[in-house]
C-alpha cells in the first residue's frame, strides 16, 4: 500500500457511531459502539478506543452538531445589521405559504428576534453606492450592539455581492468592538445574490459558528493529544474540510454524516461497476435518500433544515423519519403511523432494554423474525423478543391488529415512506429509478433492499460490505475539498475569452490560497434568461463548450432544451480538490473488507427468502430474489426473473 498510515473515518449518528479505519497492511477495522447524545465527542472517542490502538494518518469525521443545533434551536444569541428599511426581510420570506392548502401551517420562526436585527444607514445599488456608510452611522450601529450585547453578528447589506466595501467596514468595526464575538459578512460567506436566501444563510452561520467551533476546536485537541497526526471534517458537499475552515463555515457541515454514506456508496459501487445509483441510508433515528448520476453525487445549491434555508452547495439528501428507532403509532383515526419522532440511542426501541417502552421500527422486524435476539447488535447490544412483542403488541391493540400484521404493517408504512423519499430525488428530478442500481445501507438498510426495489420497478441492487457503517467507509476515502463562488450575470456568449478567465480568476487565487496542491475545476450556475433557478455545469473550456453543457444538463433533467436561446451565466463557481481514496486504490483493501464475511465466497449465490446477520447489519433477501458474492464483499441483489418483476414505476 503507498499510504504509511491508516485513515479512519468516524460518523456520530443519533443512535450509533461508526467508525471504519483503512490501515496501511490493507486490514480494515470496524466498530459500532452508542452515541452519546449529551456529548457527541465522546462516542467519537470511545469508538476509537473499541477499535485497538493504530497509528492515525488522518482522523475523518462526520458529525450531526449543526445539524441538531438547527433542529433544536441550540446556537448563539444573533444580532442581525442589514440595510435600513429592510429589516424584515426574515419575516416577509418570499411571500409563499408554509403548506399550499394548510391555512394554519407556519413557517419555522428565524433564528434571530426582530428586535435584534439593526437596520444600517447605507446603500449600495446595482450600479455602485446609493447612500455612504459614514464613520458617524458606524459608531452609531456598534453603540447599539453594546446594548444588545450579542454572541454572534451577521451582516448582510443589499448587493454587497457586488461592492462588499460597506459590509467589510462594518466586520471590522465590530471586530474591532467586540473582540470575542462571531462576525459573519455575506460577501465572505455566500457573495451571491437572492437576498432573502443569503441573509438566511448568513444568520445561520452566525447562530451555528460558536457552537460548531467550540465542538470543532475540542476534537482537534483532543486528537492532537492522542497523535493523530491530521483531523479533517466532513462537508455537505462531499469533501472535507481542516479545523479552522470547518469552524468558519458551519453551515456547511449541515449534512454531513449522509454526505460520507453517499460518498461511501459512489465507491462501493463503482468498485463493482456501477455508476448511476439511488442510495438509501436507514440509521437509526431516520433515512436519509440521495442519488448519484455518472458516477458523481448531485449536488444542489441550497436546501432546508429545520425550516431554515441554507443557500450552499451539497449534496442532495431528502430525509424522512423511518429509522430503525422510528415509533410507530396509530392516529385519531385508527390509522397506523410510523415517525417521525425516534426512540433514539436513548432509551431506544423497547427492545434494547434501556428502559424504552415504544414499539419501533426494530422491534417489528425483531417480532418478524427478521434479526436473532441472540446476535449482538452492537457493543454486546442484545435484544429483547419479549419486550419489542409487549410493545407491538400495545400498538397493535390500538389498531385492532394481531400482532404479526401489526408488525408487518409497521415495514409497510416504513417503506412506503422511504419509497416517497427515493422517488423525490429521481423520478421528481426526471431520473427513473428503473435504470438505476439501488444502494441500501445503514444498520438498518439491508432488511428492506428488496421491497424497495420493487416498489420502485428496480431489477439490480448493491449491498456494500460493512453495510452498517458505510457512512464511515465513505469519511475514510473522502477528499479534501473547497470551493469559492463569484457573481457574474452575463449572457456566456457576449464574454470574450480573457473576461471569461477573469471571471474565475478571484475565486480560483482562494481556493488555491485555502488548499495548497489542489486539484482545480470550473462550473458556471447557469439559465436561459428569465428562468427563476439554475444549473450547475462544466466550466473549463470556455463560454460555447458551457452552453453545450447547459443546453445538454436541462434535457436531462427535464426533459427539453431550447438551442437557440442564450444563456445566462449567473454565478461562478471553482472547486478545489486533494487526496482522497478513489476505486481503484481500494483495491488494496478489497480482502479487508471481504475479511468479516468469511461464511460467504466471491460467487456464492444465496436465494430467498433468507436472513443474512452479518457484524455491523442484517440482509433481508425476499422470496423472488437472490444475492450473488461479490468479490469485494458486496452482494449484487436481482430478482429470479426479470420477467416475474416487470419494470413498472
Amino acid at each position: 500500500m503507498a499510504a504509511e498510515l491508516a485513515r479512519l473515518g468516524v460518523d456520530v449518528g443519533g443512535t450509533f457511531t461508526d467508525l471504519v479505519a483503512l490501515e496501511p497492511d490493507g486490514a480494515v477495522r470496524v466498530t459500532k459502539v452508542p452515541s452519546t447524545p449529551d456529548d457527541p465527542a465522546r462516542g467519537n472517542w470511545n469508538a476509537v478506543d473499541a477499535a485497538g490502538d493504530m497509528d492515525v494518518g488522518t482522523m475523518l469525521h462526520g458529525t450531526t452538531i449543526a445539524t441538531n443545533a438547527l433542529l433544536e434551536r441550540r446556537g448563539a444569541k444573533v444580532a442581525l445589521l442589514t440595510t435600513a428599511g429592510f429589516e424584515d426581510l426574515l419575516w416577509l420570506r418570499r411571500q409563499e405559504r408554509a403548506g399550499l392548502y394548510d391555512l394554519t401551517r407556519h413557517h419555522a420562526a428565524p433564528l434571530v428576534e426582530r428586535e435584534r436585527v439593526v437596520g444600517v444607514r447605507e446603500r449600495i445599488g446595482a450600479q455602485g453606492v446609493v447612500q455612504a456608510l459614514t464613520p458617524e452611522e458606524v459608531d452609531r450601529v456598534v453603540a447599539v450592539l453594546r446594548v444588545l450585547d450579542p454572541e454572534a453578528v451577521a451582516i448582510a447589506l443589499l448587493f454587497s455581492f457586488r461592492d462588499a466595501s460597506h459590509e467589510r467596514t462594518l466586520a471590522g468595526a465590530v471586530r474591532d468592538a467586540f473582540p470575542a464575538v462571531a462576525v459573519v459578512a455575506s460577501a465572505d460567506l455566500l457573495p451571491v445574490f437572492r437576498e432573502y436566501e443569503r441573509v438566511c444563510t448568513t444568520v445561520a452561520e452566525a447562530f451555528l459558528r460558536p457552537v460548531v467551533g467550540g465542538y470543532v476546536g475540542r476534537l482537534a485537541a483532543e486528537a492532537k493529544r492522542r497523535g493523530m497526526h491530521q483531523v479533517r471534517i466532513m462537508a455537505s458537499n462531499g469533501g472535507t474540510l481542516d479545523p479552522a475552515q470547518a469552524s468558519q463555515r458551519a453551515t456547511s457541515l449541515a449534512l454531513s454524516g449522509p454526505a460520507g454514506g453517499v460518498e461511501g456508496a459512489r465507491l462501493v459501487a463503482a468498485m463493482v461497476g456501477d455508476r448511476n445509483l439511488l442510495t438509501l441510508d436507514m440509521g437509526g433515528t431516520s433515512a436519509d435518500a440521495s442519488v448519484v448520476v455518472e458516477g458523481e453525487p448531485l449536488l444542489e445549491s441550497g436546501g432546508e433544515i429545520g425550516g431554515v434555508p441554507l443557500a450552499l452547495p451539497n449534496v442532495l439528501i431528502e430525509t424522512v423519519g423511518a429509522g430503525g428507532g422510528s415509533v410507530a403509532w396509530v392516529d385519531e383515526g385508527g390509522a397506523l403511523r410510523v415517525g417521525p419522532r425516534s426512540a433514539g440511542a436513548v432509551p431506544g426501541p423497547a427492545c434494547y432494554g434501556k428502559g424504552g417502552t415504544d414499539a419501533t421500527v426494530t422491534d417489528a422486524v425483531l417480532v418478524l423474525g427478521w434479526l436473532d435476539p441472540a446476535a449482538p447488535l452492537a457493543s454486546e447490544l442484545t435484544l429483547d423478543l419479549v419486550a419489542a412483542r409487549r410493545a407491538v403488541g400495545r400498538v397493535a391493540e390500538s389498531a385492532g391488529l394481531p400482532l404479526e400484521r401489526c408488525a408487518e404493517g409497521i415495514v409497510e408504512v416504513t417503506v412506503a415512506t422511504m419509497v416517497r423519499a427515493l422517488r423525490r430525488v429521481s423520478v421528481e428530478r426526471g431520473l427513473d429509478p428503473r435504470a438505476m442500481t439501488l444502494v441500501p445501507f445503514g444498520g438498518a438498510g439491508p432488511l428492506f433492499t428488496c421491497r424497495l426495489a420493487e416498489n420502485l420497478g428496480m431489477t439490480r441492487a448493491v449491498i456494500p460490505p460493512h453495510a452498517g457503517v458505510l457512512s464511515a467507509l465513505g469519511l475514510a476515502t473522502a477528499p479534501a475539498r473547497v470551493e469559492a463562488m463569484a457573481s457574474l450575470h452575463q449572457i456566456a456568449t457576449e464574454l470574450a475569452p480573457a473576461e471569461w478567465e477573469r471571471a474565475f480568476l478571484e475565486p480560483e487565487s482562494k481556493v488555491r490560497a485555502s488548499l495548497t496542491g489542489a486539484t482545480v475545476a470550473w462550473f458556471a450556475d447557469c439559465r436561459y434568461p428569465g428562468q427563476g433557478y439554475e444549473l450547475s455545469v462544466p466550466a473549463d473550456n470556455g463560454p460555447a463548450a458551457t452552453c453545450a453543457a447547459f443546453h445538454r444538463i436541462h434535457a436531462e433533467r427535464y426533459g427539453h432544451a431550447d438551442h437557440d436561446r442564450q444563456v445566462e451565466v449567473v454565478n461562478v463557481r471553482v472547486v478545489g480538490m486533494r487526496g482522497g481514496v478513489g476505486a481503484e486504490k481500494m483495491e488494496g483493501w478489497k480482502d479487508g473488507m471481504m475479511e468479516r464475511r468469511k461464511e460467504l465466497r466471491p460467487g456464492n449465490i444465496l436465494e430467498g427468502p433468507i436472513t443474512i446477520p452479518l457484524e455491523d447489519s442484517t440482509v433481508r433477501i425476499e422470496a423472488g430474489w437472490h444475492a450473488t458474492v461479490h468479490g469485494t464483499g458486496a452482494l449484487i441483489v436481482e430478482p429470479d426473473s426479470t420477467s416475474s418483476h416487470p419494470l413498472t414505476a
